[in-house]
C-alpha cells in the first residue's frame, strides 16, 4: 500500500521530470529569458512560469528552498508575486540568492510581496479613508464572525492566514537584497514599472477583486544583478 507520503514523492518526482524537459525546451526557444516564481494561476506569455504546486500544464514545478536547477547567468528576468511572504526568512535568503546566481550581469528581478509597514500603520486611532476600506474589506471576506473592523484583527490575520510565514517591511526587504548582492534597489507601485518587460505583470489585485486593496497591501521592488 502506498502511502500520502510515497504518492507526494512521487508526484513531485514526475513533476521534476516534466519540468526538467519544459526548463529545456523553453531556453532553448528564447534569446530572453524570463522566469516567474510561484505563479500560481497568473501564467505570463513568454516567461517560464513556475511553482510549488502547478495548477496547469502550463506551469512548471520548481521548489524555490531547494537550488534552482539552472545554470549560473541564465535569465534575463525574475519575477515573484504575493509568493516571498509564504516561505521562512532563511529561505527566502536562500531563494534570492538563487535568483542573484541564475540572472545574467544587469538582469532584474522584480518581487511584490505584502508591506508589513502599511500593515502596522492600520493600527492607529484615526485611521484615514483607504486604512477604514482596507480593514473593512479584510473583514468581512477574511474573518467571519467578527463584524466591527478593527486592526488588532486585522493585523493578526496577515501574520496567520494564507500560509504567511514572513512579513518584510522595505527596510528588511532593501537590506535583504543588498546582502545578497543586488543593486539600484528601487520601490514602486503595482504595475509599474521602468523596464518594459516588467510592467503590468501584477495579477494580485484581480485575483482578489479589489486592485484599490492591492495598491494598498503590495509593496514592489526591483533590483539589478
Amino acid at each position: 500500500m502506498i502511502t500520502s507520503s510515497q504518492a507526494n514523492l512521487r508526484r513531485k518526482r514526475a513533476w521534476a521530470h516534466l519540468a526538467e524537459q519544459a526548463a529545456e525546451a523553453y531556453l532553448t526557444s528564447h534569446t530572453v529569458r524570463k522566469l516567474q516564481l510561484g505563479s500560481g494561476t497568473n501564467v505570463l506569455d513568454g516567461w517560464l512560469n513556475t511553482d510549488l504546486m502547478p495548477a496547469s500544464d502550463a506551469v512548471v514545478y520548481l521548489d524555490t528552498t531547494r537550488s534552482f536547477p539552472f545554470a549560473d547567468a541564465t535569465f534575463d528576468y525574475v519575477f515573484s508575486e504575493h509568493h516571498l511572504e509564504h516561505i521562512t526568512y532563511e529561505e527566502g535568503l536562500f531563494a534570492l540568492g538563487e535568483c542573484y546566481r541564475i540572472l545574467k550581469p544587469g538582469g532584474r528581478i522584480r518581487l511584490a510581496t505584502p508591506d508589513l509597514g502599511a500593515l502596522l500603520d492600520l493600527y492607529t486611532p484615526h485611521p484615514d479613508a483607504r486604512q477604514q476600506r482596507y480593514m473593512r474589506f479584510i473583514t468581512d471576506h477574511f474573518l467571519p464572525g467578527i463584524s466591527d473592523p478593527q486592526p488588532v484583527f486585522v493585523i493578526n490575520n496577515a501574520f496567520r492566514n494564507w500560509g504567511h510565514q514572513f512579513l518584510y517591511d522595505r527596510a528588511t526587504l532593501q537590506q535583504t537584497l543588498t546582502n545578497v548582492g543586488f543593486l539600484d534597489i528601487c520601490f514602486l507601485h503595482p504595475g509599474e514599472s521602468n523596464h518594459q518587460p516588467l510592467c503590468q505583470l501584477e495579477m494580485h489585485g484581480q485575483f482578489i477583486g479589489d486592485e484599490e486593496i492591492n495598491q494598498f497591501e503590495t509593496m514592489v521592488v526591483e533590483a539589478r544583478r
